[in-house]
């Protein structure tokens, strides 16, 4: 099992789910609920969010395939699509659109807008793919990026659990920072996966 697809998906999925941005989100759209509804809520939406990033772990290379899209285009479009996911962090774009996703959802918001898009988004599913999907990756490597998945998503639920109490720690300023670091981290990676769709291209 190669330690560096360990590291560049855990990397990735983490800066793509964003988990410590989502939990401030999490306390808006669970405002006024009690402990034990909001640990259920939480519980759901990670559950149908890891369910969707195994599909596409697992099936996506197939999707690909029948609508004919060759893997080495899907990389360097999931690499621009990251990129941009990556802007939007570094300019808060991404935040105010989130946010603007959780209105007139306040019954239940595990499955929409917290599992999907809010979790399991565009660019989380994306990657699953880029990581997972490739026809000649190792089954070994499959597994663990599913494996590194259902870690980024449990930490998703820990800091749901959690969210109050970091949202008080950090503050806005901490919180604002934190996200800008990942944004470059995830500029940085999203321009490989150009480089790599590239280098298969050629």
């Amino acid at each position: 099992m190669d330690t560096a697809i360990l590291i560049t998906a855990f990397v990735t999925l983490f800066v793509v789910i964003d988990p410590i941005g989502l939990a401030p989100l999490f306390v808006a759209l669970t405002q006024g609920m009690d402990a034990r509804r909001r640990r259920a809520i939480g519980l759901r939406a990670c559950l149908v969010a890891a369910v969707l990033l195994t599909v596409f772990g697992v099936f996506g290379e197939a999707v690909l395939d029948f609508i004919g899209i060759s893997m080495p285009a899907f990389r360097i479009a999931g690499g621009i699509l990251l990129f941009l996911t990556a802007l939007d962090m570094l300019f808060e774009r991404r935040s105010k659109r989130r946010e603007g996703q959780t209105h007139g959802h306040e019954d239940d918001p595990s499955v929409f807008p917290l599992a999907m898009p809010l979790i399991a988004g565009p660019g989380a599913m994306a990657t699953m793919v880029l990581l997972a999907g490739a026809p000649d990756t190792p089954w070994q490597n499959v597994l663990a990026v599913h494996l590194v998945m259902l870690g980024v998503i449990a930490l998703v639920f820990a800091l749901m659990l959690a969210a109050s109490l970091m949202e008080r720690i950090l503050g806005p300023t901490g919180i604002n920072v934190v996200t800008r670091l990942l944004g470059m981290l995830l500029a940085a990676l999203s321009v490989q996966f150009v480089l790599d769709g590239l280098g298969a291209l050629a």
